[in-house]
């Protein structure tokens, strides 16, 4: 896709609703539209079906599409009839929309974990759209692009969605999220409500490495880049990129590129 195309962000915000609520749009709207449902229940037109969705389904219809959306009593957690849906919505078009959407096909319903590397997305388009003057709308555009970009990647890693690849993908988000941070296999596996045993054997089975192995990859990628980028010293390299001290950063970074971090930084910035 042309990167110098337009994109226009037309509305988006957030609703939750504790009331009925219904809508229906025979012709569509003259715009895309990303609807994330964030938490409770309701109920969307898909493929000729009123279908269920629930907290984590991002349902995206292009322009001229029949849309239809019913928000009623649902039975909840504890099996109690209540009424809660609260969504993020985005209408956006433009050449690069067309473009984009044109360029794969795409279920209208697509799982996206409830984490905070997508909340952040629909969070910044909804505060910049937020603001009374805003001399700078390519924010919205770009922000906007790059969560059809995620999701489209989300798709690409999820090419069979299936429980299990759910929950082993949403564990694979966590570790990505929170790497800096120290973190135990209990929290990874609570992450997603499973036992420690079932989280590390599915992790294993979905990608063919332990999730501590994948942890420390990702631990080590993000003080590459900060022993070339960053002004840190090589102390707050490891604790920021978390490790749990020095010596044992030292070890396995050596171990891992065949040099000490001081090594690697002096060879980084040394001209060639």
């Amino acid at each position: 896709m042309d990167s110098n195309l337009t994109n226009q962000v037309v509305a988006a915000d957030f609703s939750f609703h504790r009331k009925p609520f219904n809508m229906t749009m025979p012709d569509g709207f003259d715009t895309y539209l990303m609807r994330w449902q964030t938490d409770g229940r309701c109920r969307a037109r898909i493929d000729d079906e009123l279908a269920l969705v629930e907290a984590g389904d991002l349902l995206i219809f292009p322009p001229g599409q029949f849309y239809e959306l019913r928000i009623d009593d649902e039975v909840n957690a504890m099996g109690e009839l209540t009424i809660e849906s609260g969504d993020y919505h985005i209408f956006f078009k433009g050449p690069w929309a067309d473009a984009w959407w044109k360029s794969k096909k795409r279920p209208s319903k697509i799982r996206v974990p409830v984490e905070e590397r997508y909340l952040s997305l629909f969070r910044q388009i909804v505060l910049e759209q937020r603001r009374v003057s805003n001399p700078y709308p390519e924010i919205s555009d770009y922000t906007a692009r790059i969560l059809c970009l995620e999701v489209d990647r989300l798709l690409s890693e999820q090419p069979t969605t299936t429980p299990k690849t759910y929950l082993a993908y949403r564990m694979k988000n966590y570790i990505e999220e929170n790497a800096s941070s120290m973190f135990k296999l209990e929290d990874v596996a609570a992450h997603v409500g499973i036992s420690v045993s079932r989280a590390v054997h599915l992790f294993k089975e979905t990608f063919g490495t332990t999730i501590m192995q994948y942890t420390m990859d990702v631990r080590l990628n993000m003080a590459k880049e900060r022993i070339v980028f960053s002004p840190l010293s090589l102390e707050d390299v490891a604790e920021t990129s978390g490790f749990a001290n020095y010596t044992y950063f030292h070890r396995v970074f050596r171990s891992r590129f065949g040099q000490s971090p001081k090594q690697f930084r002096l060879n980084s910035r040394t001209p060639t």
